[in-house]
């Protein structure tokens, strides 16, 4: 046999394409990366303004025309307002003007993201220094003193997800990757919606009552835990339904190399280029880091959008996965197993006692 011949046995045109697809995945994994946070830079933060009415539009119009465009400044009315406003995370950050002196207020949340505070933090003292004016940082939703720059909302949101592929993934193949029949397909669901309910508590457990690096309701930690890991299982056997074992780096290429950098765990979203701001949202990684986040420092606010998207994922995974196994015939192998297992004299259920 000829060195070519030998070639052609130890990779065939499947495991060449798989491995081709690979290192697609590999390459796509590093600019995804590279490409979100190499240079993590505030755009558009949704930022309050409150001082008196004299000044108050001509500063506004100051801060939106900052040189890169860092903060969409807007007048809110009072400070109380503008508390409220962080807290319902309207706005990240807000500056609150002494018109009896000339130390200022920078309000922010750590609790949505330490990097971002401080970035805030520093726009507002230079813009003020320039004043010959002074400000100072008063957080009003404190990360804890357990969770370093925020991110233990970020990293149990990846826990969970990874959970939810790695899951689904033994399913998937533990039958040599035939696709599910109808049953199969429903057992698998099955499974799938108990690992999330475990894995959901766990996770809750592991970061609340072990760790302490997050407050919060605990329920409401091990509800989103829940959805979150059912969310990514479920798209993941879907893909898996659709197209095979290719399924599973589809998989990867949505959770992993599209919604861990897209997040906004380890630059909060302002922080992030355009693109990834704009999908991170709709990504199960992004819409649990934000639920997490909420839950943790922000007393559960602004959490209907992330819950649907999570949701929407859930609904939309396991509709498919069971459509695709209603509208599968059985396979020849498999109508063999059928008649071996009825055969009597097999132990199958057409077998009699000796």
């Amino acid at each position: 046999m000829t060195f070519a011949d030998e070639v052609k046995n130890a990779v065939t045109p499947r495991a060449a394409l798989l491995v081709i697809g690979v290192l697609a995945l590999q390459l796509l994994f590093i600019a995804s990366y590279v490409g979100a946070l190499h240079n993590p830079k505030p755009t558009d933060v949704p930022f309050g303004v409150v001082a008196p009415q004299r000044v108050s539009a001509q500063l506004v119009t100051e801060l939106k025309n900052l040189p890169g465009g860092p903060l969409d400044p807007r007048a809110v009315t009072d400070s109380i307002t503008a508390r409220r406003q962080i807290l319902d995370r309207k706005i990240d950050g807000a500056l609150l003007v002494n018109p009896k002196g000339t130390t200022d207020t920078v309000l922010v949340a750590s609790g949505g993201g330490t990097v971002l505070a401080t970035t805030l933090t520093k726009i507002i003292k230079k813009v003020e220094f320039t004043q010959h004016r002074t400000a100072r940082a008063l957080d009003v939703a404190p990360a804890s003193n357990q969770d370093f720059d925020g991110l233990s909302s970020f990293y149990l949101a990846v826990g969970w997800c990874v959970g939810g592929y790695l899951c689904a993934s033994i399913l998937a193949i533990s039958a040599g990757s035939r696709p599910a029949n109808r049953q199969r397909a429903a057992i698998r669901t099955g499974v799938m919606a108990l690992y999330s309910i475990a894995g959901g508590i766990g996770g809750a457990i592991i970061i609340g009552p072990i760790l302490g690096a997050l407050p919060g309701s605990f329920w409401g930690m091990s509800g989103l835990g829940a959805l979150t890991v059912f969310a990514v299982g479920m798209i993941t056997l879907a893909l898996q339904a659709l197209t095979g074992i290719v399924g599973i780096g589809l998989a990867v290429l949505i959770v992993v190399i599209a919604g861990n950098p897209s997040a906004g765990g380890a630059f909060p979203l302002p922080m992030l280029p355009d693109f990834w701001r704009a999908i991170g949202p709709a990504l199960p990684p992004g819409a649990s880091t934000w639920t997490a986040r909420s839950i943790a420092y922000f007393r559960g606010n602004a959490v209907t959008g992330p819950l649907l998207v999570l949701s929407a994922w859930a609904v939309v995974g396991t509709v498919i996965t069971l459509l695709m196994a209603m509208r599968r015939k059985p396979d020849e192998a498999e109508q063999a197993e059928t008649a071996a297992a009825t055969r009597p004299g097999t132990g199958g259920a057409g077998s009699t006692l000796a």
